[in-house]
């Protein structure tokens, strides 16, 4: 007998999600962007599923993107930020800026850090990686210390793919929200 312990890459799907994904898997299968008859049920229940993501977290529609995994979303959260800090320069009457911060932790998944580093290397932006104590707890404290103006993107995992240990989100929230930083977790 075989027995899965790896959980935190990848798990079986629930049965009510594959029964919810059924009709997309046998007969709405297009390609959402086509304008065909096999597109267009697709693009209806991707409209569909983004109302009601929107709804569930109080945003438009327009405001929820779908992306294919984690590593893509936090890639599209670390990217998106940094791009939205240009643009912010920019309109300001700027040349295309160089530097800005970001603060994460030092056990953060490397779909963060990476993007951090690239963005560190291209454009000179400075990442701080505050430490977490012995049960892998990064403090709030920590956080707020590492904070300056400049900071683009505070990036935290909620809980560590490795560990499970669950981090105080809510609190590190307070203070980005507090200080007007962007908070990805």
């Amino acid at each position: 007998m075989q027995i899965y312990l790896d959980y935190n890459a990848s798990s079986p799907l629930a049965p009510e999600v594959i029964a919810a994904l059924r009709p997309y898997l046998d007969a709405a299968y297009g390609n959402p962007s086509s304008l065909h008859w096999a597109g267009r049920p697709a693009k209806e229940a991707i409209d569909t599923a983004r109302a009601q993501v929107a709804n569930l977290l109080g945003a438009r529609p327009s405001e929820v993107v779908f992306t294919g995994g984690g590593t893509e979303s936090d890639n599209f959260a670390v990217q998106g930020a940094f791009g939205a800090w240009v643009r912010r320069a920019r309109s300001a009457g700027g040349a295309l800026p160089r530097g800005g911060h970001f603060v994460t932790s030092a056990i953060e998944h490397p779909a963060v850090l990476r993007p951090m580093e690239a963005l560190r290397d291209l454009f000179d932006a400075e990442v701080t990686e505050v430490g977490v104590d012995a049960q892998g707890r990064v403090s709030p404290g920590d956080i707020e210390r590492a904070l300056r103006p400049d900071t683009i993107l505070v990036s935290i995992m909620h809980a560590n793919n490795e560990t499970g240990v669950i981090q105080p989100i809510a609190e590190i929230g307070a203070i980005c929200r507090e200080r007007g930083a962007l908070f990805h977790t």
